[in-house]
């Protein structure tokens, strides 16, 4: 027996008829719907006589509840003002829309099924069977999945309501959300998503009703239905395409559940919600596929895997990144001509879009407070020039707009100008170096970069004096770093100087500021950071993921949640993914690990850059 079973059809006549329509051209004997018939879209009426032709049997979600019962909000389990403020709207114009007669035919809809074939039980609920608007995640953890099979007790559990699709095995039982048909899947994709069940059964058994679905149309005092079951044993994964959408399948020995993305006509579903005067955030997520509305009840894994993450209201409007002289936040969010409400949160201050780039690990110098352990005799951990060049390349296809090359020592490497020539045909550079080897050969090689306009040097003088200075960083080191940055201004190579604070260097930064001042830097060009208790560093701030932003870090390990923890040994709290994870897949890292944390201490993690 094969059976089609769709979420949410929100007001969407064109995606119902659509699969009603591959349901039935998939060969399916039963199509089912888990409720919220509204939601979203603008036609709800249009829906009541395609559920009745199609045969298409429901149970009813907390909107069906809703409007039958003509309640003044959907009951959708929002904790959130602002995603309670855009499903009040939507619900309004729903509730203002809709049929009284549909409304009641409504509130005879069950809200949950139970059937049986051949003793194996298949339980259908809207959100999970301990509540009918609970969300049901597929990022829960794994006592939360085992108290709502539990709680149903069945073989095979089929939900909705999250608006995600998903399946897997939860101990003995199969559970399948099937997603919603009214709206995409926050995947960048128009199409929508149902589930196809098929059952292999050796006789014909009749159904066990619990709690019948009722069929549109038919006598509403008694609903009777079939279904199928999944026995959950032997389960494997494979992914399927057939005919008009996408599968990704879930099998059994006796059955097996499979996620069919589905194909309609979104056009004519975005047209008739402008006509209607639905807002602009409601008709770009069917246009994009990407969610603008209810975004905060995403957990921090779904939430990563969308587009946009935060409300523009999320965002201080005055915002000012802490002065700790590693680096200004990126310009607050200032085109306020992009109608929607939400941004995402890379490219935003809580996750800027510059990418770090260790070049690698060895140095020069030993200096006692690196936040990485570099020295002379650390693991080089060199980037080849074709790794860096590819980094580079997909950083820009990433949407990064600058880059950042550090170390250890990257004037150690012999291919270091290759690598900064194309970095700066690229993207805005900044090279971070001691300085100390800006003369002779390695000088020479940087000639022809010098005035290029995406390049700059940044470079760390930590005292007024050759003692200050070279009580961390080692003796005659700031002799050499001193020329050094006077080989820079001679060649007119942009630079940017930080000092970093030690009890001892605190009363000489004056002098520091007035020293470079005196070498032709501007006063911008200089700040002053707080040292580190990482690498090498007994003594200073503490920082970790939940107290600081993303700054997204290439190495030769792999990706980094900062630079200052990029360190694989001395920082393993920081490391994202190992080398060869994408970018795009470190951002989507990043973004899951800033909002665990946030939500974890419900506030947003304060700032602590590298960057000047």
């Amino acid at each position: 027996m094969r059976i089609g079973i769709c979420g949410g059809p929100y007001a969407n006549p064109y995606a119902l008829r659509a699969f009603i329509d591959d349901a039935r051209g998939r060969g399916c004997e039963r199509l089912f719907c888990l409720g919220d018939l509204g939601g979203f879209g603008a036609e709800m009426d249009a829906l009541w006589p395609l559920l009745a032709s199609g045969e298409v049997e429901c149970i009813a979600g907390n909107y069906d509840v809703a409007l039958a019962r003509g309640e003044d909000d959907c009951g959708c389990g929002y904790r959130d003002e602002r995603d309670n403020t855009f499903a009040q709207l939507i619900y309004d114009h729903t509730r203002a829309n809709t049929s009284r007669a549909f409304s009641a035919w409504m509130g005879y809809l069950p809200t949950e099924r139970r059937l049986s074939i051949g003793g194996v039980s298949l339980h259908l609920v809207h959100g999970s069977p301990l509540a009918l608007n609970d969300f049901w995640w597929e990022s829960l953890s794994e006592g939360e999945h085992r108290s709502r099979v539990a709680a149903s007790g069945a073989d095979v559990i089929v939900c909705t309501h999250s608006g995600l699709p998903w399946q897997r095995r939860i101990g003995d039982a199969l559970v399948v959300n099937v997603g919603v048909i009214g709206k995409p899947a926050n995947d960048g994709q128009q199409g929508v998503w149902y589930a196809i069940i098929d059952i292999d059964t050796a006789e014909t058994d009749l159904d066990t009703f619990v709690a019948g679905g009722t069929r549109p149309g038919a006598d509403v005092s008694s609903g009777t239905g079939a279904a199928s079951t999944i026995t959950a044993t032997g389960s494997t994964i494979s992914g399927t395409n057939t005919g008009g959408g996408t599968g990704r399948e879930v099998g059994t020995d006796r059955a097996r559940a499979e996620l069919i993305r589905l194909d309609y006509d979104w056009q004519a579903h975005a047209a008739s919600m402008r006509a209607a005067g639905l807002p602009e955030p409601f008709v770009s997520t069917i246009e994009t596929g990407w969610w603008t509305t209810c975004l905060e009840v995403l957990p921090p894994a779904e939430r990563a895997r969308g587009r946009y993450h935060l409300y523009r209201s999320t965002l201080p409007e005055a915002f000012a990144p802490a002065q700790d002289g590693w680096g200004a936040a990126p310009a607050a969010d200032a085109d306020r001509t992009n109608a929607l409400p939400v941004i995402p949160l890379f490219g935003s201050q809580y996750f800027p879009s510059r990418l770090w780039i260790y070049s690698n690990f060895h140095c020069n110098l030993a200096c006692d407070y690196c936040a990485v352990a570099s020295s002379p005799k650390a693991r080089a951990r060199s980037l080849s020039l074709g790794q860096f060049r590819d980094v580079v390349d997909e950083a820009v296809a990433e949407g990064f707009t600058e880059l950042y090359i550090t170390g250890g020592e990257p004037m150690l490497l012999p291919d270091l100008p290759a690598m900064l020539h194309h970095a700066v045909e690229k993207l805005p550079t900044v090279l971070l170096t001691n300085a100390m080897l800006l003369r002779g050969g390695r000088l020479d090689r940087l000639r022809d970069l010098a005035g290029h306009p995406n390049l700059v040097l940044q470079t760390s003088l930590d005292g007024a004096r050759a003692a200050t200075h070279d009580a961390h960083r080692g003796r005659g080191s700031w002799t050499k770093t001193m020329a050094g940055i006077e080989q820079a201004v001679a060649l007119r190579l942009p630079l940017r100087v930080a000092l970093t604070q030690t009890p001892e260097n605190t009363p000489e930064i004056g002098e520091v500021a007035a020293l470079l001042a005196d070498l032709g830097l501007p006063v911008e060009a200089f700040a002053v950071r707080p040292m580190l208790r990482r690498g090498l560093s007994e003594d200073g701030m503490d920082i970790s993921e939940d107290s600081t932003i993303p700054e997204l870090t290439v190495t030769a390990d792999g990706l980094h949640w900062h630079p200052a923890g990029a360190d694989l040994a001395s920082s393993p709290d920081m490391f994202l993914a190992p080398a060869g994870t994408s970018l795009s897949v470190g951002k989507q890292l990043a973004t899951e690990r800033f909002f665990s944390a946030r939500l974890t201490d419900g506030s947003l993690p304060a700032a602590y850059r590298c960057a000047i």
